[in-house]
């Protein structure tokens, strides 16, 4: 699904050069369950920046599902985020103003579908996260852990390749934030590509293969068993 071949970001910072990442090969084949690790200025955020079409490289290579998206424009960036990669951000990203079924349904404005297609989608997704009773609520109106399960059906609704978490517990208690991963394992079991960003080794935990970035470059690649 991913292939990662020499990519690197180098950011101009006043008179010295800032190597984000800095020749990273990585391969990610579909339904995998994979955590991205690392210490502050690792470089775990540039990566995920990059895999999520949200940022380009400056050299090196990225395809996703045969794709070169490492030379693509903004436009077409933005066509493979919409359609491919569903997002989850530590700080739920939701418009205050919209109910639950309007917050998810957002992704298939901007795809353009029917009315009827996004009602089925959004319908499918809600119940994939357990919230259907709360659909016509505003995000005031629920917990954090509630927020984040929409934000993660708003991730799933488009059917994406790929569901791009980063630091998907960081605003959660410790009761809600194993209920949100348990969200993710069965996703996982059910056919997901789940790739989370995170500096916990109790979530990182979940995942079954760990990738450790050290100084822009990966230190460590492992796999376990399921």
């Amino acid at each position: 699904m991913i292939a990662i071949r020499e990519l690197r970001k180098i950011y101009q910072v006043g008179h010295s050069e800032v190597r984000a990442l800095d020749g990273v090969d990585i391969d990610i084949a579909a339904n995998e369950y994979i955590a991205i690790m690392g210490p502050s200025g690792s470089g775990k955020s540039t990566l995920m920046n990059l895999i999520g079409c949200l940022d380009t490289p400056t050299s090196g290579s990225y395809e996703l599902n045969g794709k070169r998206v490492s030379a693509m424009s903004d436009d077409d960036l933005a066509r493979i985020r919409n359609a491919e990669i569903g997002f989850v951000f530590q700080t739920f990203n939701l418009l205050p103003r919209a109910d639950v079924y309007h917050n998810v349904e957002l992704p298939l404005v901007y795809a353009g579908m029917s009315a009827s297609e996004r009602a089925r989608h959004v319908e499918e997704a809600v119940a994939a996260v357990q919230l259907t009773d709360r659909v016509r609520h505003r995000p005031n109106e629920l917990s954090g852990g509630q927020r984040q399960r929409v934000a993660i059906a708003r991730a799933l609704v488009n059917r994406p390749s790929i569901l791009l978490a980063d630091e998907p517990t960081g605003n959660l208690d410790t009761r809600t934030s194993q209920e949100i991963m348990e969200i993710f394992d069965r996703l996982h079991t059910e056919g997901q590509t789940v790739i989370l960003v995170t500096h916990e080794a109790d979530i990182a935990s979940h995942a079954r293969r760990r990738i450790r970035l050290l100084d822009g470059r990966v230190e460590e690649d492992t796999s376990r068993a399921a």
